[in-house]
């Protein structure tokens, strides 16, 4: 939340000169929107050091002993550190004698060097970095950030205030020293400052907390406890309220103090939401003419931070807008500045070239230019037309001018310094955005002045398409900027929507019109598309359909490499994926979607964070804005109501209930329907648990033994994704193949007589990896080869230089060791390609005979079909991984079905027992996967069998069958033909449901686009699975009349 509120309080008498006991303010009950004047009080009742005068003289005599220092300046010099810089006694109490003078003599020291400068200036750089404390001493020009140094402030964000929690949480104290630093050496007018950081390791209460606890007793530290007022206490406590409780955002008021020119901001956000926040803060306030007289960070153990600024205008604030304008301008900014502390381009703006918006802006776009610059180009598209995509040779040929052309045209850094170079570009495409999307608030058409955004938009030339086109190629240096500087326009009308202007946001999202995508490299049309920028991470979310489903998965980087790597193919990656799942939800009624976050390599530990703000940055674009100053209208130039089904995938299980629950508490009407897979207690149908996604694996791994005639239980088996994973470990809970290699995030586990069934199924009920695999159990043939070993020798005696280059490449091994049966449950896409396939086959045979694609993209389509062509019978992932969304689709069928009295009655675990209707319905949505695995098994066999067409080919042309004939039979008329309707629903219904709610209270609840679409992809499916896709003309008319007489109609 932000507040934008100006308070007056009590001025202190001593205005002007450094306090170590600086004043604050009063404290309302609570936050209203009009001014009031409050007494002065105390911020901090700094407790007296007694033996603050007996250490001064022990100090001296330390200098004295030193003898560096003259004798007659001796006692000037201790004097003016111990009362003129504005060191409050905590320091005195905390710090050595020794320590002290150490510190008295640097500065000394450096004052001594300034004699020697031309112009006199004091150049001091003072630090001391202790366990528990530490101390930083630099000169300062107030209202300028400086560009050299040593950037204490970025330090102490990296080493104290990035990744604070209640066992690492550090306390930041900041003066400056008003007094000259040097007398008058430099001959300025203005003297020369110090700025003195002191930084304490918090020491919070022993006690336990309730969650979003607020007891200022109990969740501050104790040195802060002792020393802040009863006033400062109550105003914290009121921000961290809002903090904990109600804003995902940062909470931030102002304060006026009466009678003078200072303003005071507090700052209140949770720990581990911002990093490099504090030092970025301090640029945003100078751009805008301000300085800080004191800053304050103060840590809690209930997860939150605050901090409290003291502005005031700077030397030349003359060329700045007056100091109320600032300060609303800086809140408004804090919190966009809360979502990227550290753009692309934040030394642009630190040195004043760009304002926040437009750098954060930039950032943005700049992302977007990375993955969306077509990269291909004509050149490209001549060459598709010409040759065979068809002939698997061209396609590898293809597949490696395509990946060369995306990897090496347009670098980062490349595009980068392109628009880094074209500034006044950057600000007129900004211009043209902020025209579009910016929306002044009620507060500020109620006030007297407009904030600095709206009137810099009044003011700004805003240029149209043709212009800004014209400006392009008049300031272009060559065909690389024109392409460049063209994405933003690019950018700027896709843009349909964004929350970029909203004044509560913990990272930006934009809903974007997918059409700008070419069609040569993208052929299948996009439905939506959103776009997420956080510190942490970028990520999209694409669909296909109006109403679609997908999971959302987290993507990390072991190096930096591999972030290179993996964010070059992010926007792919994700196309393919909810390509796959499109086809993949052929038997339910959404169309496919997913979402992928890419961690940023520095930020490897942040899923949990990434992924919040993730959800928290789509729910501001789907949800109407309705809290003024904190959710507020948005410009929206799609206008129609989205809703978004999601579910788990990599990295993600255990975070859906949060974004359920925070669904909830954002006041989605829909938010029961928005995550599946979430905790039996928020009603949902766990996959791990029961085994979903596994039991559709399992029904084609089966199908293959049955139809020839095999014994699973003599097969040898090969399983990449291991037994810490969903589809891993139910695999092998729920397999009885003989297993030879497991391989998963850790390493390779391999025995060629076979791995021990029960040590693997214990790591696979606890969820751990192969690194856990007890090694006594394994053969003398047997080995383990984690990632990080090196030079391992195998029993073989080969030697593996490099365990994560043998585990990622020991799926192509030609060695197959008899293995029969390749089930990929888990692993990067792409890992099996055109390029790699050819390890694969040898003497024109495939290593292995039978390979279920169970992890989503493992193979490419050009490797499925060379796999194919060499004997291999290969069943590929948009027809064997569909468990998982069938059960997710009758899970968001429950929660439409029921209301919310019915709803926690009968899908809600209560005290760990499970609602009787619960557990029949997740028995039939087991049987219902089961079913339908095995039609679509039985349909490509057979018509694999009739046309000898590649199985691979059949799952598409299946998949593709199914959803063009669902979306006619949505719109047909025999929708309207309502007892035909009735019976087609009540069989695609689940009987469970039908008895606990009936058809008729069914259809009253559940959206008509959404029966429509079950209608249709039930009818639609059954006559596929039994016609095959291509049947003939009268197929359908003849497969109705059964139908029809099947319900009794004739």
């Amino acid at each position: 939340m932000v507040a934008m509120l100006m308070h007056p309080i009590g001025t202190p008498s001593y205005r002007g000169t450094p306090s170590p006991q600086p004043f604050h303010l009063s404290v309302p009950g609570a936050i209203e929107s009009q001014q009031h004047v409050i007494g002065s009080v105390p911020f901090y009742k700094a407790k007296p050091f007694l033996g603050k005068d007996e250490q001064m003289i022990q100090v001296m005599e330390e200098l004295d002993e030193r003898g560096f220092i003259p004798n007659e300046l001796i006692e000037d010099e201790t004097t003016w550190f111990y009362n003129k810089l504005g060191i409050d006694d905590q320091y005195f109490a905390a710090e050595s004698v020794n320590t002290i003078a150490n510190h008295i003599l640097s500065i000394y020291g450096a004052k001594v060097a300034a004699f020697s400068r031309k112009d006199h200036k004091l150049v001091l750089r003072l630090d001391r970095e202790d366990g528990d404390r530490a101390v930083y001493i630099d000169t300062s020009l107030p209202g300028v950030t400086s560009l050299k140094g040593p950037h204490y402030e970025e330090r102490i964000d990296d080493k104290y205030l990035n990744g604070s929690n209640k066992s690492r949480a550090y306390r930041v104290e900041t003066f400056r020293s008003i007094a000259a630093s040097v007398d008058d050496l430099s001959g300025d007018d203005e003297p020369q400052h110090f700025r003195c950081y002191f930084v304490y390791k918090c020491q919070f209460p022993t006690v336990e907390l309730l969650p979003n606890e607020v007891d200022m007793e109990k969740i501050s530290d104790r040195l802060f406890f002792e020393k802040a007022s009863d006033n400062t206490k109550a105003l914290y406590k009121s921000v961290i309220e809002l903090a904990v409780n109600e804003a995902s955002g940062p909470v931030i008021d102002s304060f006026e103090v009466e009678g003078t020119r200072e303003r005071r901001l507090i700052i209140a956000y949770r720990q581990g939401s911002a990093s490099n926040y504090f030092s970025a803060l301090s640029h945003l306030y100078h751009y805008y003419g301000l300085m800080s007289t004191r800053k304050y960070v103060e840590q809690f153990s209930n997860g939150v931070t605050v901090m409290c600024i003291y502005l005031s205008p700077s030397v030349n604030s003359f060329q700045y807008p007056p100091i109320d304008h600032s300060v609303q301008q800086i809140i408004k900014e804090a919190s966009l500045l809360f979502c990227l502390p550290k753009n692309t381009y934040h030394s642009i703006f630190a040195k004043a070239k760009l304002s926040l918006q437009e750098a954060i802006y930039a950032h943005c776009v700049t992302i977007f230019v990375t993955h969306f610059l077509n990269r291909l180009g004509p050149d490209y598209s001549s060459l598709l037309s010409i040759v065979n995509v068809d002939d698997p040779t061209h396609q590898e040929v293809l597949s490696k001018i395509k990946r060369r052309l995306r990897q090496e045209t347009f670098t980062q850094e490349y595009i980068y310094s392109i628009i880094s170079a074209q500034l006044e570009l950057v600000h007129a495409f900004y211009t043209a955005f902020a025209s579009t999307h910016y929306v002044q608030s009620s507060s500020e058409g109620a006030k007297l002045h407009p904030t600095l955004s709206f009137q810099r938009i009044q003011a700004s030339n805003v240029l149209d398409d043709t212009e800004l086109t014209k400006l392009v190629r008049r300031n272009a240096a060559n065909d690389h900027h024109v392409l460049v500087m063209d994405a933003f326009h690019t950018f700027n009308k896709a843009v349909l929507k964004t929350n970029f202007y909203t004044p509560t946001k913990v990272a930006l999202s934009f809903r974007l019109d997918p059409s700008f995508l070419p069609e040569t490299e993208y052929p299948q049309p996009l439905f939506g598309m959103f776009f997420c920028v956080g510190q942490e991470f970028r990520g999209f979310h694409l669909r296909f359909r109006d109403v679609a489903r997908g999971g959302i998965r987290i993507v990390k980087s072991r190096s930096a490499e591999v972030f290179s790597l993996n964010a070059r193919s992010l926007f792919d990656e994700n196309y393919n994926l909810a390509s796959t799942q499109q086809r993949k939800n052929k038997d339910i009624p959404e169309g496919g979607a997913k979402g992928v976050i890419l961690l940023n390599y520095e930020h490897q530990d942040k899923s949990t964070v990434a992924f919040q703000k993730y959800i928290d940055a789509m729910l501001d674009l789907l949800l109407p804005g309705t809290i003024p100053g904190v959710k507020v209208p948005i410009v929206d130039l799609y206008d129609k109501e989205e809703i978004i089904f999601m579910g788990p995938d990599e990295n993600t299980a255990n975070l859906v209930n949060w974004a359920t629950v925070h669904a909830r508490s954002r006041g989605a009407p829909w938010w029961k329907s928005f995550f599946t897979g979430k905790s039996p207690e928020l009603g949902g149908i766990p996959h791990d648990e029961y085994g979903m996604t596994s039991l559709s694996v399992r029904e084609f791994v089966t199908g293959i033994y049955r139809k020839l005639g095999i014994d699973g239980t003599a097969v040898r088996k090969l399983q990449t994704g291991g037994p810490d994973g969903d589809l891993g470990s139910n695999e092998i809970l729920l397999s009885n193949e003989i297993y030879i290699s497991v391989v998963d995030g850790s390493g390779v586990l391999t025995d060629p007589k076979g791995i021990d069934q029960c040590e693997l199924r214990r790591l696979a009920k606890l969820r751990k990896m192969i690194c856990d695999f007890d090694a006594s159990k394994l053969s003398e043939y047997g080995y383990k080869v984690l990632i990080d070993d090196k030079e391992v020798r195998l029993p073989s005696g080969e030697i593996v230089e490099n365990g994560t280059t043998f585990r990622n490449l020991f799926h192509l091994r030609p060695d197959a060791e008899g293995i029969s049966m390749f089930v990929p449950c888990g692993g990067r896409p792409e890992a099996i390609n055109a390029s790699n396939v050819s390890n694969l086959i040898v003497n024109g045979k495939s290593i292995y005979p039978w390979i279920v694609e169970g992890a989503n993209l493992f193979i490419t389509q050009e490797a499925k079909l060379k796999l194919e062509s060499a004997g291999a019978i290969v069943f590929k992932d948009a027809s064997a991984n569909k468990g998982g969304v069938t059960s997710s689709s009758l899970e968001v069928l429950a929660s439409l079905a029921f209301d919310d009295e019915g709803f926690y009655k009968n899908m809600c675990v209560r005290d760990g027992e499970l609602p009787e209707f619960y557990r029949e319905y997740v028995k039939e949505v087991q049987e219902i996967i089961k079913k339908n695995a095995y039609l679509e098994f039985e349909a490509i066999w057979n018509e694999n069998q009739r046309t000898g067409k590649p199985r691979s080919v059949l799952s598409d042309e299946l998949s593709n069958a199914i959803t063009d004939l669902t979306e006619q039979l949505q719109t047909s008329n025999l929708w309207d033909d309502v007892a035909f309707k009735d019976g087609i629903l009540k069989e695609a219904l689940p009987d469970s449901l039908l008895s606990a709610i009936g058809l008729e209270t069914i259809c009253s609840r559940v959206p008509q686009a959404y029966l429509k679409a079950i209608f249709g992809s039930y009818l639609a499916g059954r006559f596929v699975y039994e016609k095959g896709s291509n049947p003939g003309q009268f197929a359908f008319f003849e497969f109705m009349i059964k139908k029809r007489q099947e319900m009794g109609k004739l």
